[in-house]
């Protein structure tokens, strides 16, 4: 090979990584005949002592939903059976081996995850994919998962891929080298070696400009150029054949064969690469010989290796390309003929919408079929594909309208959202019915959500869903006023042609279906607004009575638009921390066991606030990190720090407390998420407060009381109280807390009535005030909310110096700090040494550990591991191998030095393990 150092060594340190048991990944990506397949072979000639698995992704096969990775794994399938049963059945689903009804492709990808580390473990492995740009999109995503997820797991992959095609993005945030054309002096040499007489010095310098370095025209141009062309003595073509042009020169190089030879040409660049039965049986109905392919092996345009095949990708999409479309036609009616409709129906269906030309409503209906085969094995693209083709066949408007609405949900369940409007715009016009606009309605609005980022233009358009859908399908208007208010409540005002007020009185106006199952979440959507439209005293009980049925039923289910997060705030508003914990877990616990990584990454996220309020703000840390990890592996686009404001206030990071609070500034505005604006004020407020200062805790509180929305509204209230009665503001103090009494006596529980006692004990200047305090502390310890109780107890503590009591004072001012100290909670543990010193007694300030030296997935697997979880369990919990898992161990054990998983616990200094999430979710 010329050349390529700086490929060749980061493709040797990958391959010294799998050997010594690590992962790697690496994209080379670069213009077609760069010689990225090349650098392939080169990674394969130096896999000594590593087992080599190649895939190929073919044009034709894009259609295939998860048939190249099919291919991929044939050789691995006899270990399916030691999958977990949801991974098995997914990927059985996925490639038609069983009838089931999984089809996750998160549970696909683990599945796939699992049966490679588990043929790494006996030897190294390196999975060469090229052509990535050619994979079905279920291959390309699954493969893209996995290459996430790999960390010491003996296990390489490279992938290849054309910069000028795309692949969805899928693999951006992997490792990647640019792959260019060769620097000058290489690109000389490589020519000067291809060319077999003379080479003029001038011609180099021309064909070396003129083709960038591009090594495969270099290659083509020395073989195929004159020799007189060569020496400079004949003029050579102009332009050079390069990229584009270079199929251009393949297509002409095609040309020059017999008809019969080029027909075959065809066939085969239309047909499936791994049957090659079917190549020759439709070769025989096209009266085609199998010496037909002598003479392109001949003009160097097939390879006769093991298989007979195209020497260069170029060469099959140029064949395919330059036909006409009668021999294109003629080709596609031999595959259909040649094709078994037993065992690969899809595939004949597509050939013989192919092979029509003009509306045909039977080959139609043999796409539509076949979409539903796809569709059962999780092929949503390929699902797509068939139903676009079904609808340019049919022949009434009304079904084609209906085919055309169906591959728009399914292009966007697969996650290309582009080819969701285009499909939807030929939809509408035809549609008759009111179920079908108000779907077509609710595509589009999910579409452009994920398109534009703007969640504040759903709500009015779920609501123009509702509003065409009228009284003719109750299940789905309740589904749509849920996404409707779902998307309100997070959006806040202003929204685009609608208020959060308007959503609620739709949803409180229209007809409750009484027959709703106890995990719907009609009920807490009625609740939440009742509670907006009429106030807080019109909605909750209704909230309540929902909150108790979810946490009675059986089974929950998952929305479209997460369950968590509207059970967060509803359980908020109702201060009914058992139903939050609960519920969120059940329904954490739910993703994981599917696999639903999207809506793990959610329930997480929600929980994470739960333990920041029972103060193991490691814990939260935990659950933000792994719910920051599973957003990744799904390719979702993370905020980095998004979520942690809150829990960098409570840990006293006033400059990281900032930096979130601009970043949630700039993705409130852009993506309509006003919601986010109150959590940045929360989190500003319980900062200032740790830090005293008052004044600027209450300027931070005080949107959020005036605007009043679910969650937040109630949340700040006694924040307001406080920072109010210290900075002097006893009116604000008093309004505050008028508002809390009338909404904790009608909530009645004890978070409520906990923080009600807080609050009046802090607004009451008379004796009277202890009572109220001791209230506080004794509701707050009967539920799972320790930062709070400490809140309390260090009010309580500063209440009893003040007045000169300082032996009480210290109980609950050591009891305070401590637990502050313990949990990180640095600024309200200063709080608290301070007075305590007040009162005569030293309190020495503790130095941040080393125990947060471990990188965020080492904490993880340390903490699962102190909480008794096994290695194996640990694995299945965070969705790694047992041998990331092992290898994460190994370099915990070395940084805290301990030597067993039973030290973990006191190491991070948590001796009774009280930082652990809890493995029930």
């Amino acid at each position: 090979m010329v050349g390529r150092v700086a490929e060749r060594e980061a493709i040797g340190q990958l391959l010294d990584a799998a050997r010594e048991g690590l992962s790697g990944v690496l994209v080379l990506a670069g213009e077609a005949g760069v010689g990225k397949t090349r650098l392939l072979e080169h990674a394969a000639a130096q896999a000594a002592g590593v087992r080599l698995t190649w895939l190929v992704g073919v044009e034709a096969e894009q259609l295939l939903g998860y048939g190249a990775l099919h291919r991929l794994l044939r050789p691995h399938l006899h270990r399916i059976e030691r999958l977990p049963a949801r991974q098995r059945g997914a990927l059985n689903a996925a490639f038609g081996l069983a009838d089931t009804s999984y089809s996750d492709r998160y549970l696909v990808g683990l599945a796939t995850l699992a049966l490679l580390s588990s043929a790494a473990s006996e030897l190294p492995m390196l999975c060469l994919i090229d052509d990535v740009h050619w994979l079905d999109r279920e291959s390309a995503e699954t493969l893209a998962f996995v290459a996430r997820r790999l960390h010491a797991d003996s296990l390489g992959l490279i992938f290849a891929t054309r910069n000028d095609l795309g692949d969805h993005g899928l693999f951006d945030v992997l490792p990647s080298l640019r792959v260019g054309g060769l620097p000058a002096a290489e690109a000389r040499e490589l020519l000067s070696l291809a060319v077999g007489g003379h080479l003029d010095t001038a011609v180099a310098d021309r064909i070396v400009a003129g083709t960038g370095g591009n090594p495969l025209a270099l290659v083509e141009l020395a073989a195929h150029l004159g020799a007189e062309q060569l020496a400079g003595v004949a003029p050579m073509p102009d332009p050079l054949p390069v990229s584009r042009l270079l199929e251009e020169y393949f297509r002409q190089s095609v040309a020059a064969l017999p008809s019969d030879t080029r027909m075959l040409l065809l066939l085969m660049a239309a047909a499936p690469t791994d049957d090659m039965a079917v190549v020759w049986h439709a070769a025989g109905v096209l009266g085609l010989a199998a010496r037909s392919a002598a003479a392109a092996i001949e003009a160097g345009v097939l390879d006769h290796g093991a298989g007979l095949g195209f020497r260069h990708p170029l060469i099959r999409s140029s064949v395919y390309a330059a036909a006409s479309g009668h021999d294109r036609r003629r080709i596609h009616a031999a595959l259909e003929a040649a094709s078994d409709p037993a065992r690969v129906p899809d595939r004949r269906a597509w050939h013989r919408a192919q092979a029509t030309v003009g509306p045909d409503d039977a080959a139609a209906a043999d796409l539509d079929t076949a979409s539903d085969c796809a569709r059962a094995r999780g092929g949503y693209s390929a699902q797509a594909l068939f139903l676009s083709k079904a609808a340019e066949l049919t022949v009434d408007p009304a079904e084609r309208a209906e085919r055309y609405l169906a591959a728009a949900q399914a292009h966007l369940t697969s996650g290309d959202r582009a080819a969701v409007l285009p499909l939807l715009d030929l939809a509408v016009p035809a549609l008759q019915q009111p179920s079908a606009r108000a779907r077509a309605l609710r595509i589009r609005a999910s579409a452009e959500l994920f398109n534009a980022g703007s969640n504040d233009r759903v709500p009015a358009m779920m609501l123009d869903a509702v509003a065409e859908l009228g009284d003719a399908d109750p299940r789905m208007t309740w589904e749509l006023l849920y996404e409707a208010m779902h998307a309100a409540v997070i959006a806040r005002d202003p929204m685009d042609r609608t208020t959060l007020t308007d959503v609620a009185k739709i949803a409180v106006a229209t007809p409750h279906r009484p027959d709703a199952p106890d995990w719907s979440p009609e009920q807490l959507i009625r609740g939440l607004a009742l509670r907006t439209a009429h106030g807080y005293e019109s909605g909750v009980a209704t909230i309540q009575e929902a909150l108790a049925k979810l946490r009675a039923s059986a089974e929950l289910h998952d929305m479209a638009s997460p369950l968590s997060v509207i059970v967060g705030l509803a359980a908020d508003d109702v201060w009914d921390i058992g139903a939050f914990v609960e519920i969120v877990g059940r329904l954490a616990a739910a993703d994981r066991s599917r696999g639903a990584l999207y809506g793990l990454s959610l329930s997480l996220s929600v929980l994470a606030y739960t333990e920041i309020r029972n103060g193991r703000l490691t814990a939260a840390e935990a659950l933000f990190a792994e719910a920051d990890d599973y957003a990744a592996a799904i390719g979702l686009t993370t905020q980095g720090d998004l979520n942690r404001g809150l829990l960098y206030a409570w840990m006293g990071r006033e400059s990281d407390v900032h930096a979130v609070v601009a970043m949630m500034d700039v993705v409130s505005t852009t993506c309509g998420l006003g919601m986010l604006r109150h959590l940045a004020h929360h989190a500003l407020c319980v900062l200032n407060l740790g830090l005293g200062r008052y004044d600027e805790a209450l300027r931070h509180a005080l949107p959020t009381y005036e605007e009043d929305v679910p969650s937040q509204g109630n949340l700040v209230l006694p924040l307001l109280v406080e920072a109010a009665v210290r900075a002097g503001d006893r009116h604000t103090a008093a309004l505050a807390l008028k508002r809390l009494e009338d909404r904790a006596q009608l909530a009645g529980t004890p978070w409520a009535l906990g923080l009600l006692a807080r609050c009046r004990a802090l607004v009451d200047e008379t004796a009277h005030a202890e009572k109220w305090y001791q209230e506080s502390i004794d509701l707050l310890a009967a539920v799972p909310l320790a930062a709070e109780h400490a809140r309390s107890r260090l009010l309580f503590g500063e209440w009893l110096r003040r007045r000169k009591r300082r032996s009480e004072a210290r109980t609950h001012l050591r009891a305070a700090y401590e637990s502050f100290s313990a949990w990180g909670a640095s600024l309200f543990a200063e709080r608290a040494r301070i007075e305590l010193l007040a009162t005569g007694e030293t309190a020495r300030r503790r130095v941040p550990e080393t125990r947060f030296d471990l990188t965020s997935q080492e904490r993880q697997v340390a903490l699962l591991a102190a909480s008794g979880l096994t290695n194996a369990e640990t694995a299945s919990r965070l969705f790694i191998t047992t041998s990331t898992v092992e290898f994460h161990l190994n370099k915990v054990f070395r940084k805290l030095g301990i030597t067993s998983r039973r030290q973990i616990a006191a190491a991070l200094g948590r001796p009774g393990g009280d930082d652990v999430p809890s493995p029930s979710y």
